[in-house]
C-alpha cells in the first residue's frame, strides 16, 4: 500500500470542507499513511478512513483514544480536534481541565496575519470593541430573519413561525442594539431575544412549556439537542477564528464571562438561526442524537454557514481596523 501524507493532498479551503466527525468507542490512528478510526466487531477490527483533507473538525467522545501520529497528520491537514462527552456534549477543555470551549488547534506559522493585525488594532479600544459586538448582533438578527421566514425546508419540516410575532421581536431587539451603552447591556439583550426565540419555537412546534436548562442538566430532548447543536456551532466558530489567525481570547462580547469568548461571539452569527429550530423539530419528531446531528450538519453545509462566519469576521476586522492607529 502506498504511503500518503497530508502534504501530498490538494488543499481544500476550510469553508469548503464538508465534514464534522464525532467519534465514539474507537481508536484513531495512522494506517498505511491514512488517518483511520478502528472499531471492534467481535474478534475482528474494522478500519474506517477519515478524509482529513475534507474535514474541518474532529470531536472525540466517550471511549476514544488517538495516537500521536494521528494528531500529527490531523495538524498538517488543518483539522481542529476537541474532546467531548457522550453525544457531543459537554466539550471538555483538553488543555485546561475544565468544561469550556477549547480546541487542539493545528499549528501553522504561515497563516495570514492580515486579519489579526486589523483585529488587534481596534480591540484595545472599548468603543470599537463594542461596535464590533453590535455588528455581530445585528448580523445575527438578519440571519434569523432570512432563515426562519419563507424557508421552504423548515416549512416542509413543520416549522412555520408566526411572521408578525417574529418580526416584532427581532425588530425590537435590532433597535435596542444601537442603544446599548456597554457589553453587559448587549449580553442582556442577547439573552432576552434568545428567550423570546425559545418561546416562539416552542409555540410553533407545539412543544409546550419550555425552560432553558444549564448545559448538561436538561432532561428534556429540546434542551439536550440545543446543547449538542450549539457545540457544532462552536466548532465552526473555532474553525473560522483559526483560519483567520485570531486567538480565541480576543472576544468582543463574551470575553468577560467565558474563556475563549471569540468562539462564542462568532457562533452567535448562526447558532439561533440554524440550530435552535432544528432542536425543537427533532425533539418533536423523536430524533436520535445522530439524526439531529446529521440534520444540523446538512443545514450548516447547505447554507454555507462557515463561509458566512469567515466573511463576517473578515468584514469586521477590515471595517473596525481601518484608520486605527
Amino acid at each position: 500500500m502506498d504511503q500518503i501524507s497530508p502534504t501530498d493532498l490538494k488543499s481544500i479551503l476550510h469553508s469548503k470542507r464538508a465534514n464534522i466527525y464525532l467519534l465514539e468507542h474507537c481508536r484513531v490512528l495512522v494506517n498505511g499513511g491514512r488517518v483511520e478510526y478502528v472499531t471492534d466487531a467481535g474478534k475482528r477490527s474494522m478500519y474506517w478512513n477519515i478524509p482529513i483533507a475534507n474535514t474541518t473538525t474532529l470531536l472525540l467522545s466517550t471511549g476514544t483514544s488517538i495516537t500521536q501520529a494521528a494528531m500529527r497528520e490531523l495538524s498538517k491537514a488543518g483539522v481542529l480536534v476537541g474532546f467531548c462527552g457522550g453525544g457531543g456534549t459537554p466539550l471538555f477543555s483538553a488543555n485546561e481541565m475544565d468544561i469550556e470551549v477549547a480546541w487542539f488547534c493545528p499549528q501553522s506559522e504561515y497563516r495570514p496575519t492580515e486579519y489579526l493585525q486589523a483585529w488587534v488594532s481596534f480591540w484595545f479600544d472599548d468603543a470599537k470593541r463594542l461596535e464590533a459586538a453590535k455588528i455581530i448582533q445585528h448580523t445575527r438578527i438578519d440571519r434569523i430573519k432570512k432563515h426562519w421566514l419563507k424557508n421552504r425546508q423548515l416549512e416542509q419540516a413543520g416549522f412555520s413561525p408566526d411572521g408578525e410575532s417574529l418580526k416584532r421581536a427581532l425588530d425590537k431587539a435590532d433597535a435596542s442594539i444601537d442603544k446599548a451603552p456597554d457589553t453587559n447591556s448587549l449580553l442582556t439583550q442577547e439573552a432576552r431575544l434568545t428567550k423570546e426565540l425559545f418561546k416562539i419555537a416552542a409555540n410553533t412546534t407545539d412543544y409546550g412549556e419550555f425552560i432553558r436548562a444549564k448545559k448538561g442538566s436538561g432532561s428534556d430532548p429540546a434542551n439536550r439537542f440545543l446543547d449538542h447543536g450549539n457545540y457544532l456551532a462552536y466548532g465552526l466558530g473555532a474553525t473560522a477564528a483559526w483560519v483567520l489567525g485570531l486567538p480565541h481570547g480576543l472576544a468582543v462580547l463574551h470575553g468577560k464571562t467565558r474563556r475563549g469568548g471569540l468562539v462564542f461571539d462568532i457562533a452567535d452569527l448562526i447558532k439561533d438561526a440554524m440550530i435552535l429550530p432544528q432542536a425543537f423539530l427533532s425533539a418533536m419528531q423523536g430524533h436520535s442524537e445522530q439524526e439531529f446531528r446529521q440534520a444540523c450538519i446538512e443545514t450548516l453545509t447547505q447554507h454555507e454557514a462557515l463561509d458566512f462566519m469567515i466573511d463576517t469576521v473578515k468584514m469586521i476586522a477590515t471595517q473596525e481596523g481601518k484608520g486605527t492607529t
